[in-house]
Protein backbone atom coordinates (compact mmCIF):
# COMPACT_ATOMS: atom_id res chain seq x y z
CA UNK A 1 0.00 0.00 0.00
CA UNK A 2 3.14 2.36 0.32
CA UNK A 3 2.85 2.85 4.19
CA UNK A 4 5.57 4.09 5.73
CA UNK A 5 7.25 2.17 8.91
CA UNK A 6 5.47 4.13 12.07
CA UNK A 7 7.58 6.41 14.21
CA UNK A 8 7.15 5.09 17.20
CA UNK A 9 6.07 1.27 17.13
CA UNK A 10 3.70 -0.10 19.74
CA UNK A 11 5.31 -2.43 22.25
CA UNK A 12 2.34 -4.54 23.67
CA UNK A 13 -0.48 -5.11 21.86
CA UNK A 14 -4.07 -5.26 23.75
CA UNK A 15 -5.79 -6.04 20.05
CA UNK A 16 -5.34 -9.40 18.60
CA UNK A 17 -6.40 -10.60 15.41
CA UNK A 18 -9.84 -12.13 15.49
CA UNK A 19 -11.32 -9.38 17.91
CA UNK A 20 -14.38 -7.71 17.17
CA UNK A 21 -14.08 -4.02 17.54
CA UNK A 22 -15.76 -0.79 16.12
CA UNK A 23 -14.17 1.59 13.68
CA UNK A 24 -14.56 5.13 15.98
CA UNK A 25 -12.80 7.70 13.38
CA UNK A 26 -12.50 7.97 9.50
CA UNK A 27 -15.41 7.11 6.82
CA UNK A 28 -16.60 3.86 8.95
CA UNK A 29 -17.06 5.43 11.74
CA UNK A 30 -19.68 3.60 14.10
CA UNK A 31 -19.50 0.29 11.97
CA UNK A 32 -18.12 -2.61 13.73
CA UNK A 33 -16.23 -5.82 12.58
CA UNK A 34 -13.30 -8.23 12.96
CA UNK A 35 -9.76 -8.11 12.47
CA UNK A 36 -8.50 -9.74 9.61
CA UNK A 37 -5.08 -9.06 10.28
CA UNK A 38 -2.16 -7.05 12.61
CA UNK A 39 0.98 -5.20 10.75
CA UNK A 40 2.78 -4.27 13.63
CA UNK A 41 5.76 -2.64 12.04
CA UNK A 42 3.17 0.11 11.11
CA UNK A 43 0.63 -0.24 14.28
CA UNK A 44 -2.49 -0.68 11.75
CA UNK A 45 -4.66 -3.41 11.23
CA UNK A 46 -6.87 -4.61 8.77
CA UNK A 47 -10.76 -4.67 9.45
CA UNK A 48 -13.01 -7.10 7.66
CA UNK A 49 -14.59 -5.47 4.67
CA UNK A 50 -14.56 -1.81 6.13
CA UNK A 51 -12.32 1.06 4.62
CA UNK A 52 -12.78 -0.20 1.31
CA UNK A 53 -10.71 1.56 -1.30
CA UNK A 54 -10.54 1.29 -5.45
CA UNK A 55 -7.19 0.01 -6.25
CA UNK A 56 -5.72 -0.27 -10.22
CA UNK A 57 -4.09 -3.19 -10.47
CA UNK A 58 -1.57 -3.84 -13.88
CA UNK A 59 -2.24 -6.79 -15.87
CA UNK A 60 0.97 -9.37 -15.18
CA UNK A 61 1.69 -12.95 -15.67
CA UNK A 62 -1.08 -15.18 -14.13
CA UNK A 63 -2.71 -12.36 -12.89
CA UNK A 64 -6.00 -9.96 -14.69
CA UNK A 65 -5.36 -6.81 -14.58
CA UNK A 66 -8.48 -3.83 -13.71
CA UNK A 67 -9.79 -1.73 -10.87
CA UNK A 68 -10.40 -3.61 -7.28
CA UNK A 69 -11.78 -2.71 -4.20
CA UNK A 70 -9.30 -3.93 -1.18
CA UNK A 71 -9.48 -3.55 2.95
CA UNK A 72 -7.45 -0.91 3.83
CA UNK A 73 -5.04 -0.87 6.84
CA UNK A 74 -6.68 1.98 9.89
CA UNK A 75 -4.25 3.12 12.53
CA UNK A 76 -4.78 0.81 15.91
CA UNK A 77 -5.92 3.99 17.79
CA UNK A 78 -8.72 4.89 15.00
CA UNK A 79 -10.53 1.42 16.24
CA UNK A 80 -11.61 -0.36 19.65
CA UNK A 81 -12.64 -3.66 21.08
CA UNK A 82 -15.96 -4.02 21.66
CA UNK A 83 -17.14 -4.97 25.39
CA UNK A 84 -18.86 -8.76 25.21
CA UNK A 85 -21.68 -7.80 27.84
CA UNK A 86 -22.44 -3.74 26.51
CA UNK A 87 -21.50 -3.98 23.44
CA UNK A 88 -20.30 -0.79 23.37
CA UNK A 89 -16.44 -0.01 22.46
CA UNK A 90 -13.72 -0.21 25.50
CA UNK A 91 -10.29 0.20 26.33
CA UNK A 92 -8.32 -2.82 27.34
CA UNK A 93 -6.55 -4.16 30.79
CA UNK A 94 -4.55 -6.85 31.31
CA UNK A 95 -5.16 -8.36 35.49
CA UNK A 96 -4.43 -11.76 36.94
CA UNK A 97 -7.33 -14.52 38.17
CA UNK A 98 -7.18 -16.05 41.70
CA UNK A 99 -5.17 -18.91 39.63
CA UNK A 100 -2.98 -16.84 38.15
CA UNK A 101 -3.90 -16.45 34.33
CA UNK A 102 -3.67 -13.24 32.70
CA UNK A 103 -6.38 -12.03 31.16
CA UNK A 104 -8.08 -9.02 29.02
CA UNK A 105 -10.54 -7.12 30.87
CA UNK A 106 -12.91 -4.40 29.47
CA UNK A 107 -11.97 -1.11 31.04
CA UNK A 108 -13.32 2.63 30.27
CA UNK A 109 -16.76 4.64 30.48
CA UNK A 110 -19.75 2.17 29.96
CA UNK A 111 -17.42 -1.02 29.95
CA UNK A 112 -18.51 -3.48 32.04
CA UNK A 113 -15.04 -5.00 33.89
CA UNK A 114 -15.33 -8.51 32.20
CA UNK A 115 -13.23 -10.56 30.63
CA UNK A 116 -12.24 -10.31 27.22
CA UNK A 117 -11.69 -13.75 25.57
CA UNK A 118 -8.82 -14.35 23.28
CA UNK A 119 -9.82 -15.20 19.65
CA UNK A 120 -10.65 -18.58 18.79
CA UNK A 121 -8.41 -18.15 15.48
CA UNK A 122 -5.43 -17.48 17.34
CA UNK A 123 -5.59 -21.15 18.57
CA UNK A 124 -5.17 -22.42 14.87
CA UNK A 125 -1.73 -22.72 13.76
CA UNK A 126 -0.57 -22.04 10.36
CA UNK A 127 1.65 -24.64 9.67
CA UNK A 128 1.18 -27.94 12.35
CA UNK A 129 3.36 -29.29 14.81
CA UNK A 130 5.34 -32.56 13.38
CA UNK A 131 4.15 -35.58 15.30
CA UNK A 132 6.60 -37.98 13.91
CA UNK A 133 9.96 -38.02 14.71
CA UNK A 134 12.86 -36.23 12.39
CA UNK A 135 16.41 -37.27 11.67
CA UNK A 136 17.36 -34.21 13.48
CA UNK A 137 15.41 -34.61 16.14
CA UNK A 138 17.12 -35.56 19.85
CA UNK A 139 16.06 -39.37 21.01
CA UNK A 140 13.58 -39.27 24.10
CA UNK A 141 16.28 -41.35 25.92
CA UNK A 142 18.96 -38.94 25.81
CA UNK A 143 16.69 -36.11 26.63
CA UNK A 144 15.32 -37.67 30.02
CA UNK A 145 18.89 -38.83 30.79
CA UNK A 146 19.95 -37.25 34.34
CA UNK A 147 23.32 -35.89 33.97
CA UNK A 148 23.64 -34.18 36.98
CA UNK A 149 22.79 -34.76 40.97
CA UNK A 150 23.39 -31.89 43.68
CA UNK A 151 23.19 -34.49 46.48
CA UNK A 152 25.94 -36.33 45.27
CA UNK A 153 28.09 -34.09 43.03
CA UNK A 154 27.99 -36.30 39.93
CA UNK A 155 28.49 -34.41 36.79
CA UNK A 156 30.08 -31.43 38.13
CA UNK A 157 33.06 -30.46 36.00
CA UNK A 158 36.56 -30.25 37.91
CA UNK A 159 37.48 -26.68 37.66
Amino acid sequence: MGWKAAQKLIQNWKILRGDNVMIIRGKDKGETGVIKRVIRTQNRVIVEGKNLVKKHIKQGQGHEGGIFTVEAPLHVSNVQVIDPQTGKPCKIAYAYQEDGKKVRVSRGVGASGSIIPRPEILKIRATPRPTTVGPKDTPRDLVMEKTYDAKSGKGMPDL
